[in-house]
């Protein structure tokens, strides 16, 4: 199964729903950035990302975005295949 890193914050019901929504696909570890406890790693979410808001996933290699656009990628049946492509 590919790796999983999020970008989160400690209250973000997004954050939250995007994890349990991993969890429920088989996801057993996320590697999660507090990125209110570092600015550093805003900032470098920021560049990364070109985004501001949290969640930010990534799926192996790949910018997924955030709990929108995870949920959107598993209606259209694509967040299966992303986790288990390794």
């Amino acid at each position: 199964m590919n790796k999983v890193l999020m970008y989160t914050t400690q209250v973000c019901p997004y954050c939250v729903r995007a994890k349990q929504l991993l969890k429920q696909r088989g996801v057993e570890q996320i590697e999660e950035i507090r990125i209110d406890l570092d600015p550093v790693q805003r900032a470098q979410m920021m560049e990364r990302t070109g985004r501001r808001t949290v969640p930010q996933i990534y799926i192996g290699d790949t910018h997924v975005g955030g709990c929108d656009d995870l949920m959107a990628l598993d209606q259209r049946g694509g967040l299966l295949p992303l986790l288990n492509a390794a």
